[in-house]
């Protein structure tokens, strides 16, 4: 039989996907990170015109629609006051592709990127796919990455560290003056900072700041994606923003794997970024509220869960066995180790699903958390 890759021996399929895959149809899923609403109208609209008059048949640009990265950077502008060339835009198939070029394009085998733990499951398989060394950062008792803790891991081989604020599987905002000393870190040490802000727009506490505002960006590349700032996680439309010579090499990468993103997926994604933005303020206020039901019914079962500031998801204690007897009876969870060592002895719970089934999540909870304890 023909043998495979050491890379791919390194990576398994995802602890999210094997608890989920293994839950019953009728099991209440508190495991993928998927809102559950509507994509916005006129995304889906402006999708089905280009499809009705044959604009989205062929290919585009490699690096995306013109149009399209044009609105991408009018929304650094817009929301981070910050100017980017649409030539340093790349539109991707979803945020995980402009995570998997970033990391093709920098990495050289025994290369190391610094990555929080616990935290999204595909920086470390990412990181060891490109032929890198992922090194966990353990997270502070917050939730949040601390810069002294960056700082001190960084040594001769650390090629990137990845910030993600709001966090996944944390829910966790990094205070304004961490992500200054992100930016600060990644320029005096010149090693890339790739910050993943896909949860932008999902802010109840704190406040959403990214690393491009506090440097010349040479160091910096930002992920984002439409999944989680406008709900079309199956559009599957991400972007990468990054210096020009970063760019052109994560263009190389781009270009041979995919040509091009799903010219559909572009015009529905640049109507939802040059459209009405209501979406996002309804989201973020039923979020908010789901979070504090969430979070305080917890703490009412004894578990101790710092309060999230961000995306849709808590980080609680649980004890030995809760995960097990959780889904046994039909509420789906996923144990903290997925997303690395540091998160063991504690579970993400994505609260991305409607009030009445986390009311009967929590109920469900309570009665396993008794049985684990008795």
């Amino acid at each position: 039989m023909t043998e495979f890759s050491d890379r791919v021996e390194q990576v398994s399929i995802s602890g999210i996907r094997k608890v989920f895959e293994a839950a019953g149809d009728d099991a209440i899923n508190l495991g993928l990170g998927q809102p559950d609403f509507a994509a916005p109208a006129h995304a889906r609209e402006a999708a089905a015109e280009a499809i009705r008059e044959g604009l989205a048949d062929g290919y585009t640009e490699n690096k995306g629609m013109a149009s399209l990265r044009e609105a991408i950077a009018d929304k650094h502008a817009r929301d981070q006051g910050v100017d980017v060339d649409p030539a340093d835009v790349i539109a991707t198939a979803g945020g995980s592709e402009a995570l998997h070029i970033v990391m093709e394009a920098h990495l050289d085998p025994g290369d190391e990127v610094l990555i929080p733990d616990p935290g999204f499951v595909s920086y470390d398989a990412l990181t060891r796919l490109a032929g890198g060394t992922p090194v966990p950062v353990p997270l502070r008792d917050d939730l949040t990455l601390d810069p002294e803790a960056v700082e001190a891991a960084i040594t001769d081989d650390t090629a990137a560290f990845v910030v993600n604020s709001p966090g996944n599987p944390t829910g966790a905002v990094s205070p304004p003056e961490d992500v200054r000393e992100f930016a600060r870190i990644a320029d005096e040490n010149d090693v890339l900072c790739v910050s993943d802000e896909v949860y932008e727009y999902t802010v109840f506490d704190g406040e959403f700041r990214s690393p491009l505002e506090f440097t010349d960006r040479d160091n910096v590349v930002v992920v984002n994606s439409a999944s989680k700032l406008y709900s079309m996680t199956g559009w599957r439309l991400g972007w990468v923003t990054g210096a020009p010579d970063r760019i052109e090499r994560m263009l190389r990468v781009h270009q041979y794997t995919q040509a091009c993103a799903a010219a559909p997926s572009q015009f529905a994604a640049e109507a939802a970024l040059t459209g009405p933005q209501d979406l996002i303020a309804e989201m973020t206020d039923s979020f908010r509220q789901r979070r504090d039901l969430v979070v305080e019914g917890l703490r009412d079962i004894g578990l101790e869960v710092p309060t999230p500031g961000g995306a849709f998801y808590c980080m609680p204690e649980i004890p030995e066995g809760f995960v097990d007897e959780c889904l046994d009876r039909g509420v789906v969870v996923v144990p903290g180790e997925a997303f690395g060592e540091a998160g063991r002895g504690k579970a993400r719970l994505s609260y991305a699903t409607d009030e009445e089934s986390l009311r009967a999540a929590l109920d469900v909870m309570a009665d396993a958390y008794d049985a684990v304890t008795a």
